[in-house]
C-alpha cells in the first residue's frame, strides 16, 4: 500500500509528497544550519505519518515532547539506567507505542550512552516484533561524530555503533532511520552514506555545501544555491521523494516546539536601585542551602561483577568453614601487614601491575605460612592502597582519616592510594607531594598523568587545588576541613628519597 506524506509544496505550487513505504526501505538524511527549519521539517514528517507508522524520536533538547499532547506519543525520560532504557525499548517494539526519548538535562556523554542503550534495545528486539518503526534522530552529529571530541571514547564507540546498526542493518529489522544534522562534515561518513533520500537546507560553510552537492549529484558550481535557501526551504532528492533535485517548501505543523527562536522585546525601564537589585541577595537565596552533589560511583570491576552474579544465584553453595578455626585474627592481620610493608619496600613496586604484586603477595604468604585463606584480589587492592600510605597511629585513629577511607571507597583501586596519600598530607599539614611522587604512586613515570589525576579528583568535588604566590601547590579537602602545606609540584620523588635515607 502506497502512503503519500504531504510535506508541503514544490515549484509551481505542486504538492510535494513523500512515499512512506519507500522511505521505510531507503532512509532519510536532513541537513541544514541552525535556523534553517530542520526541526520544523521533522515535525511535519512526524505529524503527517503518525497515523500510519510507529515512531521513535531521539530528542536531545526535548523539543518533540509536545507530540504527546495531540498524537499520543509516550515521553521516556532518559534519566534512567542504561539497562532500564534497553528494556523499555524492547517493550516499545513489542507493544508498538510511539515514543519520544527525552535527553534534555543530560550532558553529551550521558546523552550518547542513553541513546545507544535505547537504540540497542530496539535493534535487539525479538524477531516477532520487527514491525516498521520510523526512528528520527535529531542533531545526529552528536551521536555519530566523524571524529573524537571531548566525550569519552567508550561513550563515542557505543553511540556510533548504535547509529551504524540503525542505518546499515536496521532495515531488515523494520527500523527506518531519519537523521538530521547541522553539519554534514561532522557526521560520520559511514552513517550518512546509508541514506538514499536527502533534504538539504540552508548551509554556509564551503565544506558542507560541497558535500551536500555531492550527495545530490549536483555540480560544484551549483553548491552556492544552498546559501540562498530561506528558512523552511529544502532541496530534495531520493526514491521516496524525487528522482531529480527538487526545491520544496515545508508546510505548516499542528504542534509547536517548547523552545522557539528568540524575538526582540523592548527593554524595561532601568530601575533607580539597579545596583541593589543585582548585588543584594534575596532572602530566598540566603536561606537556600548549598547542595554538594556526591561524586558518581565508579564502574564495578570484573571481580565485583562476578561476585554479584555469584551472590545472585539462588542455588549458591554454602561457604565452606575455615580449616583453621583457632586462628588468632590479630596475629594473622599483623603478618599480612608485615608482608604488605615488605612488598612495598621494593623500589619498583609502584611500577608493577596489581596482578603481579598479588601473585608475589600470595607466594610470600605461603612462605611465611600465614594461616587461613589469603585475602581475595579486591581485598588485596584495598590493603595495597592503604599500605602505601601507612599513617601513624594517631592519624589512623582520627575521624578525618576514617572519613578519608570512606571517601576513597567510591574510587577505583588504581587511584585510591594517590587520594589517601594526599588526604594524609592534608590531615598532618605536610607539604603537598610533588608530581613525581604522585606519578610513582599512580604507577607511571609521567608527571602530566599525575596532574591530570588531580584535575580528575577536583572535577568530582573531592578536593580543591590552588597555587600560592610562589607557584607551590596546596591541596584542600573541603569534606575533611584540612589542607596540605605548600609543596613544590616540580620537586623530587619523595618516595625514592625516603627509601634512600632509610638504606
Amino acid at each position: 500500500m502506497k502512503v503519500a506524506i504531504d510535506m508541503g509544496v514544490s515549484t509551481g505550487s505542486t504538492p510535494a509528497t513523500l512515499d512512506l513505504e519507500e522511505l521505510l526501505a531507503t532512509r532519510l538524511l536532513v541537513q541544514g544550519n541552525s535556523g534553517s527549519g530542520k526541526s520544523h521539517l521533522l515535525r511535519r514528517l512526524l505529524e503527517q505519518s503518525a497515523p500510519w507508522v510507529q515512531q521513535c524520536i531521539i530528542d536531545p533538547e526535548g523539543d518533540f515532547t509536545t507530540l504527546s499532547d495531540k498524537f499520543g506519543h509516550l515521553v521516556v525520560d532518559a534519566t534512567r539506567t542504561e539497562a532500564e532504557l534497553t528494556r523499555i525499548a524492547a517493550r516499545v517494539r513489542q507493544h508498538r507505542v510511539s515514543v519520544v526519548l527525552n535527553l534534555e538535562g543530560l550532558d553529551v556523554d550521558q546523552q550518547m550512552r542513553a541513546a545507544a542503550a535505547f537504540l540497542g534495545g530496539m535493534f535487539d528486539a525479538d524477531r516477532d516484533y520487527w514491525y516498521p518503526v520510523l526512528v528520527v534522530v535529531d542533531e545526529a552529529q552528536l551521536f555519530a561524530p566523524a571524529a573524537a571530541g571531548e566525550v569519552s571514547d567508550d561513550a563515542r564507540k557505543l553511540s556510533l555503533a548504535a547509529m551504524t546498526n540503525l542505518m546499515c542493518r536496521g532495515r531488515k529489522r523494520g527500523l527506518a532511520g531519519v537523521i538530521a544534522t547541522q553539519r554534514l562534515a561532522k557526521l560520520a561518513k559511514n552513517v550518512a552514506a546509508e541514506a538514499s533520500n536527502f533534504l538539504m537546507g540552508r548551509t554556509f560553510l564551503d565544506i558542507d555545501m560541497a558535500r551536500a552537492a555531492d550527495l545530490l549529484g549536483m555540480e560544484k558550481r551549483q553548491a552556492e544555491q544552498f546559501r540562498d535557501l530561506a528558512r523552511g526551504h529544502f532541496v530534495a532528492l531520493g526514491p521516496a521523494i524525487s528522482r531529480r533535485p527538487l526545491p520544496i517548501t515545508i508546510g505548516t505543523v499542528e504542534t509547536s516546539a517548547r523552545s522557539t527562536s528568540p524575538k526582540l522585546t523592548p527593554l524595561p525601564e532601568a530601575p533607580v536601585d539597579a545596583a541593589d537589585l543585582i548585588f543584594t541577595a534575596s532572602p530566598e537565596e540566603i536561606a537556600r542551602p548549598v547542595v554538594r552533589r556526591p561524586p558518581p560511583p565508579p564502574p564495578p570491576s570484573t571481580t565485583e561483577l562476578l561476585a554479584q552474579l555469584t551472590r545472585a544465584r539462588p542455588e549458591a553453595e554454602p561457604v565452606p568453614q575455615t580449616l583453621f578455626p583457632e586462628i588468632d585474627e590479630a596475629e594473622r592481620d599483623a603478618q599480612v601487614d608485615a608482608i604488605m610493608a615488605e612488598l612495598l619496600g621494593d623500589p619498583d613496586a609502584s611500577f608493577r601491575t596489581v596482578a603481579v604484586l598479588y601473585q608475589d603477595f600470595l607466594v610470600r604468604c605461603r612462605i611465611r605460612r600465614v594461616p587461613g585463606e589469603p585475602p581475595a584480589l579486591p581485598a588485596f587492592k584495598r590493603k595495597l592502597a592503604v599500605a602505601r600510605v601507612s599513617p601513624d597511629k594517631e592519624v589512623a585513629q582520627s575521624d578525618g582519616w576514617q572519613q578519608a577511607l570512606t571517601m576513597s571507597e567510591t574510587l577505583s583501586e588504581d587511584v585510591q592510594g594517590v587520594f589517601l596519600v594526599l588526604a594524609q598530607a592534608a590531615l598532618v599539614n605536610a607539604p603537598c607531594p610533588s608530581d613525581a611522587t604522585l606519578a610513582r604512586l599512580y604507577g607511571t613515570h609521567s608527571a602530566s598523568r599525575a596532574r591530570r589525576l588531580l584535575t580528575w579528583f577536583e572535577e568530582r568535588g573531592l578536593l580543591v587545588v590552588r597555587l600560592d604566590f610562589r607557584n607551590n601547590r596546596v591541596v584542600a579537602f573541603p569534606d575533611l576541613g584540612a589542607e596540605t602545606a605548600a609543596g613544590d609540584p616540580n620537586g623530587p620523588d619523595m618516595l625514592v628519597d625516603e627509601r634512600g635515607a632509610a638504606e
